[in-house]
């Protein structure tokens, strides 16, 4: 239960059985813990953004008075620490003073904001977020595009012979191996595919 200003009661942590899509978490640091699919759909952002290092959920109490409440994430965003909520009616007013008087960076996303592609790009990728593409493609599939530059999705696939194609080329961008425009379309045949330098 989150705890609104004017109801001073301790906050307690959603249940673990509660599961929302999808289930797979590249750089969850702990408990894949959400309080509703919006908080889920934030944290398919923070798991693509490549200067989200890793992030906690619920991690970090803050108190005003008797009132305790936790935020959504606690993500480390290069080299500082980073507070994340997914605001909704139950986020309690004073979260925003609490959090940058404990020295933290407060940062606040409200549902109109999620880019709606991206987001959609990011659940088609964690859907195989389980899944670990074999050397042998990885070597297969990096090579190529050494040889040849950047090639199409489709291209890509005959390079996937110990895993099933998609699922490897989609663990290999959420790994950071590879990278594939998220912002523009929805990932297709045609979408372009680079190797990752650096």
């Amino acid at each position: 239960m989150s705890v609104e200003p004017s109801s001073p009661q301790p906050w307690k942590p959603v249940s673990q059985g509660q599961i929302f899509y999808p289930s797979a978490t590249i750089r969850c640091d702990g408990p894949a813990i959400f309080r509703n699919q919006f908080a889920r759909d934030v944290a398919c952002l923070l798991d693509i953004d490549d200067a989200v290092v890793e992030w906690r959920c619920q991690s970090l109490p803050f108190r005003n008075g008797a009132a305790i409440y936790r935020p959504d994430f606690v993500a480390r965003v290069d080299q500082d620490t980073v507070v994340i909520d997914a605001v909704t009616e139950d986020t309690p007013l004073w979260m925003a003073d609490a959090v940058r008087d404990s020295g933290y960076k407060y940062d606040t996303l409200q549902r109109p904001e999620l880019p709606a592609i991206r987001l959609k790009n990011a659940k088609d990728l964690l859907r195989y977020g389980k899944f670990q593409t074999g050397l042998e493609d990885r070597v297969r599939l990096l090579a190529a595009l050494d040889e040849h530059g950047p090639l199409t999705l489709a291209e890509c696939l005959s390079a996937f012979r110990e895993t099933r194609p998609i699922a490897g080329l989609a663990s290999m961008v959420l790994n950071r191996f590879i990278d594939i425009d998220l912002d523009e379309t929805l990932i297709g045949p045609e979408s372009t595919v680079r190797r990752r330098r650096g």
